[in-house]
């Protein structure tokens, strides 16, 4: 049995694609022995149903009206139980793919890892799911991390899982499209085992990607990713 678990769910106006993943995760957990896990979907300002729907399948809601997919992980953190040892982050979407939870637990479980990371890059990616401008965003961002820091990753992937006790000390605080750079960067300046395993990426349920499936949205996420880097950069130099 695995030790109590939480899922982070960001979820802005995510009704029709809730459901379906939220079920097809269920069934996961029965496999991996985390039936009692505690789910929760994050409503970040939604104006659809998806409370509603993320409480009709099972999960527990909370608010968070200030939009921001940083901001929704953060109040999630501060919703965990005290109890909880163990965090999965993922979207609210259906990109990610259930059948990869017990492979991304499993570095957990086994004590071997204390952030294992979804890397879609390595994976084999649904026709049209995989974006050519996060293609090209994840070659910039991990190329500059590796120059910058010396951290080496393949993706900023958002499926991951990660122990409470290393996600306390790394002290996020990003609220929006930073987020997954700024635990990247953290995990590697504070010496956690990070492990990346490769992870199916299909075509998001409905809907269109708050990020990828704009042009706004893609820019918006390239500069922060930049500012992130810029950031950390500074305050340390060429470093670790």
């Amino acid at each position: 049995m695995l030790s109590p678990i939480a899922f982070i769910i960001p979820a802005p106006n995510e009704e029709a694609a809730l459901a379906p993943m939220l079920d097809g995760f269920r069934a996961a957990l029965d496999a991996a022995a985390c039936a009692d896990a505690d789910i929760v979907v994050v409503d970040n300002g939604s104006r659809d149903a998806t409370p509603a729907v993320a409480r009709t399948h099972g999960a527990r809601v909370v608010s968070e009206p200030r939009r921001g997919y940083g901001q929704a992980c953060l109040a999630g953190i501060a919703a965990l139980s005290s109890d909880t040892e163990t965090v999965v982050f993922l979207d609210a979407d259906g990109n990610d793919d259930p059948e990869d939870l017990l492979r991304l637990l499993a570095p957990i479980r086994e004590g071997k890892a204390d952030l294992p990371l979804g890397s879609r890059t390595a994976a084999a990616k649904s026709s049209g799911a995989f974006t050519p401008q996060q293609a090209f965003g994840n070659w910039l961002a991990t190329g500059l991390m590796s120059l910058f820091f010396g951290a080496h990753y393949t993706d900023l992937g958002p499926f991951r899982v990660i122990r409470r006790e290393a996600l306390d000390r790394l002290q996020m605080q990003d609220t929006n499209f930073g987020w997954t750079i700024e635990m990247q960067i953290k995990a590697h300046r504070n010496g956690l085992r990070v492990q990346e395993i490769p992870v199916n990426y299909r075509r998001r349920i409905a809907g269109e990607s708050k990020i990828s499936g704009n042009f706004v949205g893609t820019i918006r996420a390239g500069w922060k990713i930049l500012w992130i880097i810029a950031k950390h950069g500074l305050l340390s130099g060429r470093s670790n």
